[in-house]
């Protein structure tokens, strides 16, 4: 018997920071990027990499710092709310984690995703997002809290939402033969994109291929509904 879950909004927790907000002092990491070729093509990577470094689909991830954490696992430090740590982001889309809390976001009858009130247009069959998804007790703080939001969120209440690719900036080497940023596509990649070999990832990518578009009131009576 599948166990019974309440859709219960609370009012905005102002003291809470999203999971995924970069905090003051994590900056990027020292660029030590190298281009090697192979019989394939040219591929970026860090001249110290390890495995950490390429953590979904061997795509090769951008480095930043990470600051300490409290007694509940949860970053501290002044927050930069119009950024997203990189690879606080990657962890919470793969997992499918709540950006804000990093329990579960699933629930039965799907993730629930939101984006910026002009982000996208309801009407195309699908959507391309960058916002990890947000559990049903953090939609109106994350909804209140995220400046891209505008407090006024479009609602994606997705029931597929497969990983797409990345977002980042492209690589490639000078007349001199060193390492330089040569451009940062406004869309996402696919991981099958050849230029994804030179890329150097910010943002994990998936697409929402089925789901419904709903305002606040409308989530909850659906989440209600499903319990």
């Amino acid at each position: 018997m599948r166990k019974k879950t309440s859709f219960v909004p609370t009012a905005p927790e102002p003291r809470l920071v999203p999971f995924i907000t970069q905090r003051k002092g994590e900056e990027a990491a020292p660029n030590n990027l190298v281009i090697f070729r192979h019989r394939s093509g040219a591929r970026l990577y860090y001249r110290d990499e390890d495995r950490r470094d390429r953590p979904v689909r061997d795509v090769l991830w951008a480095r930043c710092a990470f600051s300490p954490v409290d007694g509940n696992g949860m970053p501290t430090g002044e927050p930069q709310w119009k950024l997203m740590h990189p690879y606080r982001q990657m962890m919470a889309m793969f997992g499918l984690s709540c950006q804000v809390c990093t329990k579960p976001a699933r629930t039965p009858l799907g993730c629930i995703f939101l984006a910026g009130p002009k982000d996208e247009d309801a009407r195309q069959l699908s959507i391309l997002t960058n916002q990890p998804p947000v559990c049903p007790k953090h939609v109106r703080t994350a909804a209140a809290l995220c400046p891209h939001l505008e407090k006024n969120p479009m609602v994606f209440l997705a029931s597929s939402a497969p990983l797409y690719g990345v977002h980042g900036t492209m690589y490639g080497l000078n007349a001199h033969q060193e390492v330089h940023a040569v451009a940062q596509p406004d869309t996402a990649l696919p991981f099958a994109h050849p230029n994804v070999r030179t890329l150097l990832a910010s943002q994990l990518i998936r697409r929402l291929s089925a789901f419904q578009v709903l305002d606040m009131g409308e989530l909850q009576r659906a989440m209600s509904a499903g319990a």
